[in-house]
């Protein structure tokens, strides 16, 4: 097979966007639209990638060079289109022998199922194969002009196409594929006597006709190549996402009574026969395991959800967390960087940062891990079939011994011995008839007044 390369032109400003955070930056399903495209050339085969970014976003460099290294980085100064942009990385891939895939860094949609017709189309003998499709709105894309035997003969941008011209509806979704020397080759010989003046990627098009060099197109989805220019794109984008993330989770056999409401991420692992309940939420970085139950208006990030737990509602599961098998996690209990034990119970109104839970601990309501200082966090270790009473304060660190108790209302300073009852409290002090006193002497005060 032919050796793969990538080219990704990350390097817009992305105005239209109107926010600081770089376009290729901005998240769908909880992953960077960059990281989703170079994910998507990874698994395409490219063994080879250079991303072109622009010098006023330092952080997509950051992001390039952390993913694939500091050579990968090829940078386009001043930006003068995308012909000139992709010769930026001319230099990068000066040692490659293969195809070259060129292609826009702000899809977040693309799929690697998506690509594999280009590299076919390249097999089968075309100089040049191109990635086009029919939007439901063509206004402002270029329109792919073929002729009567469906070779592609040139792209004409919107803004200098002819009437006739604007009728195509096959559209440039701005992905080529070309031998490496044969593109590169094609892009030097690129001029800007355009109504922009610069240099556009799509002349390589005509230029390649003009050697008789065979240009074919495959038509992709709109949802597949679409752009995420603007926020309102963006939020499409992400509604695309979540529906085919929901209809592949239904296929797997995963139980959501109400999946439009469930949010996942790009990462979200659910097993068979688990159940989530409506508006869960799923930040990156969750495992949930089969028979597993994931209550209503839940949120869980970094966590890891073993088999028959029960979590929520109103549960909310940070980074750390790990729930055991049938473990209870129950309304509006947070838990962080703590390791609950199987059997294990917190029901209602707790606080779990940074400890463990042992096996059918009950921890009742209130129970809170005092686990920072204000400088430095501590943990606090539950042991196995321990009973920590309702409003309980764990001042971190702390143990509390397997089978051992605390009273209702303590604050734990001290470890706890195992199957020991710990008490904290003042004693209490009942005064008979002062209530009544009090009362009477208010009501005649009030009187006098």
């Amino acid at each position: 097979m032919t050796r793969r390369a990538a080219v990704i032109m990350a390097a817009g400003q992305g105005t239209r966007m109107k926010s600081p955070t770089p376009k290729v930056l901005h998240k769908v399903g909880g992953r960077a639209i960059l990281d989703r495209v170079i994910d998507t050339v990874q698994a395409s085969g490219c063994e080879q990638i250079v991303v072109v970014v622009g010098d006023h976003s330092p952080g997509v460099r950051a992001l390039v060079e952390t993913r694939l290294g500091p050579a990968a980085v090829a940078v386009q100064d001043p930006p003068l289109g995308t012909a000139h942009a992709v010769l930026a990385a001319r230099e990068a891939l000066a040692g490659f022998d293969g195809d070259v895939l060129v292609l826009n860094g702000d899809c977040p949609l693309l799929e690697p199922h998506d690509l594999e017709p280009l590299f076919k189309l390249r097999a089968e003998g075309a100089a040049m194969a191109m990635l086009a499709f029919e939007p439901a709105d063509p206004l402002l894309y270029g329109r792919v002009l073929r002729g009567a035997d469906g070779h592609v003969l040139r792209i004409v941008e919107a803004r200098e196409a002819t009437e006739q011209e604007l009728s195509v509806k096959v559209c440039n979704a701005g992905m080529m594929v070309a031998d490496r020397a044969r593109m590169f080759g094609w892009l030097a010989q690129v001029g800007n006597d355009n109504a922009k003046g610069e240099y556009y990627l799509t002349d390589i098009v005509k230029i390649a006709v003009a050697e008789e060099a065979l240009v074919k197109a495959s038509i992709a989805p709109e949802s597949a190549v679409m752009g995420a220019d603007t926020a309102l794109q963006l939020s499409q984008a992400e509604a695309i996402f979540q529906q085919r993330r929901r209809a592949h989770f239904l296929a797997q056999g995963v139980q959501m009574p109400a999946p439009d409401t469930v949010h996942f991420s790009w990462d979200t692992e659910i097993a068979t026969a688990a159940t989530i309940e409506p508006f869960v939420v799923f930040a990156p970085g969750v495992r949930v395991e089969a028979q597993a139950v994931i209550r209503a208006f839940s949120h869980l990030e970094g966590a890891h959800v073993k088999a028959g737990a029960l979590v929520g509602p109103y549960a909310r599961l940070r980074p750390g967390a790990e729930i055991g098998e049938e473990a209870h996690i129950g309304n509006f209990v947070e838990v962080k960087k703590v390791k609950v034990g199987p059997g294990a119970k917190a029901n209602h109104l707790s606080y779990l940062g940074d400890g463990t839970v042992g096996a059918r601990a009950n921890l009742g309501a209130g129970t809170i891990f005092c686990n920072y200082d204000g400088f430095d966090k501590y943990d606090t270790h539950v042991g196995e079939g321990a009973f920590v009473g309702s409003n309980s304060a764990l001042v971190a660190p702390v143990t509390i011994g397997a089978g051992a108790y605390t009273g209702s209302g303590s604050v734990i300073t001290r470890d706890v011995a195992p199957d020991a009852l710990a008490l904290e409290r003042s004693q209490q002090i009942e005064k008979p008839g002062w209530a009544a006193r009090f009362r009477a002497l208010k009501l005649a005060r009030r009187g006098e007044k």
